[in-house]
Protein backbone atom coordinates (compact mmCIF):
# COMPACT_ATOMS: atom_id res chain seq x y z
CA UNK A 1 0.00 0.00 0.00
CA UNK A 2 2.88 2.71 0.69
CA UNK A 3 4.35 1.65 -2.46
CA UNK A 4 1.09 2.31 -4.57
CA UNK A 5 0.73 5.76 -2.46
CA UNK A 6 4.33 6.93 -3.42
CA UNK A 7 4.04 5.90 -7.31
CA UNK A 8 0.41 7.67 -6.90
CA UNK A 9 2.19 11.08 -5.36
CA UNK A 10 4.55 10.55 -8.21
CA UNK A 11 2.19 10.32 -10.88
CA UNK A 12 -0.15 12.80 -9.85
CA UNK A 13 2.54 15.04 -9.15
CA UNK A 14 3.75 14.76 -12.49
CA UNK A 15 0.21 15.49 -14.36
CA UNK A 16 -0.32 18.14 -12.64
CA UNK A 17 2.44 19.87 -13.10
CA UNK A 18 1.99 19.35 -17.22
CA UNK A 19 -1.83 20.08 -17.18
CA UNK A 20 -0.63 23.51 -15.34
CA UNK A 21 1.90 24.25 -18.07
CA UNK A 22 -0.58 23.33 -20.52
CA UNK A 23 -2.77 25.72 -18.90
CA UNK A 24 -0.66 28.58 -18.14
CA UNK A 25 1.08 28.39 -21.89
CA UNK A 26 -2.67 27.94 -23.71
CA UNK A 27 -3.76 31.19 -21.97
CA UNK A 28 -0.34 32.83 -22.20
CA UNK A 29 0.15 31.96 -26.02
CA UNK A 30 -3.59 32.50 -26.73
CA UNK A 31 -4.75 35.59 -24.57
CA UNK A 32 -1.90 37.36 -23.03
CA UNK A 33 0.35 37.64 -25.67
CA UNK A 34 -1.53 38.32 -28.53
CA UNK A 35 -3.15 40.86 -26.55
CA UNK A 36 0.03 43.19 -26.09
CA UNK A 37 0.76 42.17 -30.14
CA UNK A 38 2.69 39.22 -30.16
CA UNK A 39 1.33 35.98 -31.82
CA UNK A 40 3.51 33.25 -31.38
CA UNK A 41 0.35 30.83 -32.57
CA UNK A 42 1.98 29.56 -35.71
CA UNK A 43 5.48 29.37 -33.83
CA UNK A 44 4.99 27.22 -30.96
CA UNK A 45 1.55 25.13 -29.99
CA UNK A 46 0.91 23.44 -26.82
CA UNK A 47 1.87 19.86 -28.82
CA UNK A 48 5.33 21.54 -28.13
CA UNK A 49 4.95 22.06 -24.85
CA UNK A 50 3.36 18.73 -24.14
CA UNK A 51 6.31 17.03 -26.19
CA UNK A 52 8.90 19.26 -24.37
CA UNK A 53 7.22 17.76 -21.03
CA UNK A 54 7.56 14.28 -22.37
CA UNK A 55 11.05 14.71 -22.44
CA UNK A 56 11.47 16.70 -19.82
CA UNK A 57 9.99 15.35 -16.91
CA UNK A 58 10.51 11.22 -18.95
CA UNK A 59 14.23 12.26 -18.60
CA UNK A 60 14.25 13.42 -15.24
CA UNK A 61 12.45 10.72 -13.72
CA UNK A 62 14.07 7.62 -15.46
CA UNK A 63 17.00 9.28 -13.75
CA UNK A 64 15.50 8.58 -10.42
CA UNK A 65 14.52 5.43 -11.19
CA UNK A 66 17.69 4.13 -12.29
CA UNK A 67 19.59 6.31 -8.81
CA UNK A 68 20.11 3.62 -6.92
CA UNK A 69 21.57 1.68 -9.61
CA UNK A 70 23.55 4.14 -11.04
CA UNK A 71 25.12 5.31 -7.79
CA UNK A 72 26.24 1.68 -6.67
CA UNK A 73 28.30 1.51 -10.30
CA UNK A 74 29.80 5.04 -9.70
CA UNK A 75 30.89 4.35 -6.00
CA UNK A 76 31.65 0.40 -6.35
CA UNK A 77 29.56 0.22 -3.26
CA UNK A 78 29.58 -3.03 -1.11
CA UNK A 79 26.07 -3.91 0.55
CA UNK A 80 25.82 -4.50 4.30
CA UNK A 81 22.99 -7.37 4.86
CA UNK A 82 24.75 -8.91 8.00
CA UNK A 83 27.28 -6.84 9.37
CA UNK A 84 30.64 -8.06 10.48
CA UNK A 85 32.66 -4.83 11.93
CA UNK A 86 31.76 -3.10 15.13
CA UNK A 87 31.37 0.27 11.97
CA UNK A 88 29.51 -1.70 9.80
CA UNK A 89 26.77 -2.55 13.36
CA UNK A 90 26.65 0.70 14.56
CA UNK A 91 25.70 2.01 10.45
CA UNK A 92 23.19 -0.77 9.94
CA UNK A 93 21.29 -0.62 13.49
CA UNK A 94 21.34 3.59 13.63
CA UNK A 95 19.56 3.51 9.92
CA UNK A 96 17.02 0.06 11.04
CA UNK A 97 16.52 2.02 14.13
CA UNK A 98 15.18 5.36 12.59
CA UNK A 99 13.46 3.83 9.84
CA UNK A 100 11.47 1.85 13.08
CA UNK A 101 10.85 5.17 13.99
CA UNK A 102 9.59 6.81 11.02
CA UNK A 103 7.65 3.82 10.15
CA UNK A 104 9.11 3.72 6.89
CA UNK A 105 10.76 0.55 4.43
CA UNK A 106 14.78 0.35 5.56
CA UNK A 107 16.88 1.74 2.74
CA UNK A 108 19.32 -0.76 1.42
CA UNK A 109 22.40 0.01 3.78
CA UNK A 110 26.26 0.07 1.31
CA UNK A 111 29.65 1.50 2.08
CA UNK A 112 31.97 2.31 -0.49
CA UNK A 113 35.67 2.87 -0.52
CA UNK A 114 36.84 6.38 -0.21
CA UNK A 115 38.84 8.23 1.79
CA UNK A 116 36.40 11.48 2.22
CA UNK A 117 34.21 11.00 5.16
CA UNK A 118 31.05 11.11 2.82
CA UNK A 119 27.83 9.87 2.84
CA UNK A 120 24.63 9.88 0.13
CA UNK A 121 20.98 8.61 0.26
CA UNK A 122 19.83 8.55 -3.37
CA UNK A 123 15.85 6.61 -4.17
CA UNK A 124 12.56 6.77 -6.17
CA UNK A 125 10.94 6.97 -2.81
CA UNK A 126 11.15 7.14 0.78
CA UNK A 127 10.08 2.66 0.79
CA UNK A 128 12.84 2.67 -1.98
CA UNK A 129 15.88 3.91 -1.17
CA UNK A 130 19.28 3.79 -0.30
CA UNK A 131 22.14 4.95 2.20
CA UNK A 132 25.84 4.55 1.50
CA UNK A 133 28.27 5.65 3.42
CA UNK A 134 32.40 5.98 2.74
CA UNK A 135 35.08 4.39 4.68
CA UNK A 136 36.31 8.10 5.39
CA UNK A 137 33.25 8.63 7.30
CA UNK A 138 33.70 5.47 9.08
CA UNK A 139 37.09 6.34 10.03
CA UNK A 140 37.42 10.17 10.63
CA UNK A 141 34.24 10.88 12.63
CA UNK A 142 33.09 9.07 16.31
CA UNK A 143 29.65 7.10 16.81
CA UNK A 144 27.70 9.81 17.36
CA UNK A 145 28.99 12.03 14.72
CA UNK A 146 28.55 8.89 12.23
CA UNK A 147 24.74 8.47 13.87
CA UNK A 148 24.11 12.32 13.22
CA UNK A 149 25.21 12.03 9.56
CA UNK A 150 23.06 8.50 9.03
CA UNK A 151 20.02 10.88 10.46
CA UNK A 152 21.11 13.46 8.05
CA UNK A 153 20.76 11.09 5.17
CA UNK A 154 17.53 10.07 6.53
CA UNK A 155 16.24 13.12 6.81
CA UNK A 156 16.61 12.83 2.73
CA UNK A 157 14.16 10.08 2.80
CA UNK A 158 11.62 10.79 4.88
CA UNK A 159 11.27 14.17 3.09
CA UNK A 160 10.87 12.98 0.05
CA UNK A 161 14.16 15.30 -1.22
CA UNK A 162 14.61 12.84 -4.36
CA UNK A 163 11.28 13.08 -5.77
CA UNK A 164 11.01 17.20 -5.19
CA UNK A 165 14.38 17.44 -6.75
CA UNK A 166 13.02 15.44 -9.51
CA UNK A 167 10.30 17.39 -10.06
CA UNK A 168 12.45 20.52 -10.29
CA UNK A 169 15.07 18.89 -12.75
CA UNK A 170 12.31 17.43 -14.54
CA UNK A 171 10.37 21.54 -14.54
CA UNK A 172 13.74 23.18 -15.75
CA UNK A 173 14.36 20.28 -18.44
CA UNK A 174 10.87 21.21 -19.87
CA UNK A 175 11.48 25.01 -19.78
CA UNK A 176 15.24 23.95 -21.45
CA UNK A 177 14.06 22.08 -24.27
CA UNK A 178 10.59 24.41 -24.87
CA UNK A 179 12.89 27.34 -25.32
CA UNK A 180 15.85 26.13 -27.10
CA UNK A 181 12.98 24.42 -29.59
CA UNK A 182 11.11 28.00 -30.25
CA UNK A 183 14.71 29.60 -31.07
CA UNK A 184 15.20 27.06 -33.24
CA UNK A 185 11.82 27.64 -35.48
CA UNK A 186 12.44 31.37 -34.95
CA UNK A 187 16.07 30.39 -37.00
CA UNK A 188 15.17 27.68 -39.23
CA UNK A 189 13.86 30.16 -41.91
CA UNK A 190 16.31 31.99 -42.89
CA UNK A 191 19.26 29.02 -42.23
CA UNK A 192 18.85 25.34 -41.20
CA UNK A 193 22.92 25.33 -40.16
CA UNK A 194 22.44 28.40 -38.20
CA UNK A 195 19.15 27.37 -36.25
CA UNK A 196 20.83 24.04 -35.58
CA UNK A 197 23.78 25.56 -33.91
CA UNK A 198 22.06 27.94 -31.97
CA UNK A 199 19.98 24.80 -30.86
CA UNK A 200 22.72 23.35 -29.26
CA UNK A 201 24.47 26.63 -27.63
CA UNK A 202 21.30 28.17 -26.28
CA UNK A 203 20.21 24.32 -24.95
CA UNK A 204 24.02 23.81 -23.22
CA UNK A 205 24.11 27.27 -21.80
CA UNK A 206 20.17 27.12 -20.31
CA UNK A 207 21.13 23.79 -19.14
CA UNK A 208 23.83 25.23 -16.91
CA UNK A 209 21.72 28.27 -16.25
CA UNK A 210 19.29 25.68 -14.95
CA UNK A 211 21.48 24.52 -12.31
CA UNK A 212 21.18 27.53 -10.37
CA UNK A 213 17.19 27.02 -9.12
CA UNK A 214 18.26 23.07 -8.59
CA UNK A 215 21.11 23.96 -6.81
CA UNK A 216 19.36 26.54 -4.14
CA UNK A 217 16.80 24.06 -3.86
CA UNK A 218 19.49 21.63 -2.85
CA UNK A 219 21.01 23.75 -0.66
CA UNK A 220 17.83 24.13 1.07
CA UNK A 221 17.08 20.81 1.84
CA UNK A 222 20.60 20.45 3.65
CA UNK A 223 19.30 22.82 6.11
CA UNK A 224 16.17 20.54 6.62
CA UNK A 225 18.42 17.31 7.27
CA UNK A 226 20.16 19.13 9.65
CA UNK A 227 16.95 19.73 11.38
CA UNK A 228 15.80 16.54 11.17
CA UNK A 229 19.17 15.20 12.33
CA UNK A 230 19.67 17.57 15.13
CA UNK A 231 15.85 16.72 16.26
CA UNK A 232 16.88 12.64 15.83
CA UNK A 233 20.23 12.30 17.40
CA UNK A 234 20.86 15.73 19.12
CA UNK A 235 22.26 19.69 17.46
CA UNK A 236 25.59 19.01 19.31
CA UNK A 237 26.16 15.51 17.36
CA UNK A 238 25.47 17.29 14.17
CA UNK A 239 27.36 20.57 14.48
CA UNK A 240 30.77 17.91 15.79
CA UNK A 241 30.10 16.00 12.39
CA UNK A 242 29.97 19.06 10.43
CA UNK A 243 32.53 20.19 12.24
CA UNK A 244 34.63 16.99 12.12
CA UNK A 245 34.17 16.85 8.42
CA UNK A 246 35.42 20.47 7.75
CA UNK A 247 38.64 19.92 9.86
CA UNK A 248 39.17 17.09 7.66
CA UNK A 249 38.52 19.15 4.19
CA UNK A 250 41.07 21.75 5.23
CA UNK A 251 43.64 19.77 6.07
CA UNK A 252 43.21 17.45 3.00
CA UNK A 253 42.94 21.27 0.71
CA UNK A 254 46.06 22.57 2.99
CA UNK A 255 48.13 18.93 1.35
CA UNK A 256 46.55 19.50 -2.00
CA UNK A 257 47.66 23.38 -2.65
CA UNK A 258 51.04 22.09 -0.92
CA UNK A 259 51.39 19.17 -3.36
CA UNK A 260 48.90 19.91 -6.26
CA UNK A 261 47.20 23.29 -6.74
CA UNK A 262 44.71 21.62 -8.67
CA UNK A 263 43.67 19.62 -6.88
CA UNK A 264 41.59 21.69 -5.08
CA UNK A 265 39.60 21.82 -7.52
CA UNK A 266 37.91 18.45 -5.62
CA UNK A 267 36.77 20.71 -3.06
CA UNK A 268 33.28 22.09 -3.33
CA UNK A 269 30.34 24.21 -1.35
CA UNK A 270 32.99 24.73 1.16
CA UNK A 271 33.70 28.85 0.17
CA UNK A 272 31.19 31.71 -0.34
CA UNK A 273 31.76 32.67 -3.68
CA UNK A 274 29.71 33.08 -7.26
CA UNK A 275 30.68 29.09 -8.00
CA UNK A 276 28.53 28.91 -4.94
CA UNK A 277 25.39 29.16 -6.89
CA UNK A 278 26.01 25.72 -8.48
CA UNK A 279 27.03 24.22 -5.70
CA UNK A 280 24.67 21.40 -4.06
CA UNK A 281 25.56 21.90 -0.57
CA UNK A 282 25.72 25.27 1.67
CA UNK A 283 29.11 25.93 3.26
CA UNK A 284 29.44 24.07 6.39
CA UNK A 285 30.04 27.38 8.68
CA UNK A 286 26.62 28.46 7.36
CA UNK A 287 25.33 24.96 8.69
CA UNK A 288 26.91 24.87 11.81
CA UNK A 289 25.29 28.15 12.53
CA UNK A 290 21.80 27.18 11.55
CA UNK A 291 21.88 24.52 13.81
CA UNK A 292 23.67 27.05 16.83
CA UNK A 293 20.32 28.44 16.18
CA UNK A 294 17.82 25.64 16.59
Amino acid sequence: MKKLKGIGLLLLSNILIIATLSITFTILSQVLLPFFGIDIRGVVSGSNLLFAAFFGFGGAFLSLAMSKFLAKRMVGASPITQPRTQAEVLVFETIEKISERLKVKMPEVYIYESPDPNAFATGPSRNNSMVAVSTGLLQNLNQNEIRAVLAHEMGHVYNGDMFTTTVLAGLMNTFVYLIANFIYRLLAERSEGMALMAYFVIQMALSFLAMIPISWWSRRREFSADKFAANTVGKEHMISALQSIDRWVNQVQYQYQSEDALATMKISGQTRSFMQMFSTHPPIEARVDALKQL
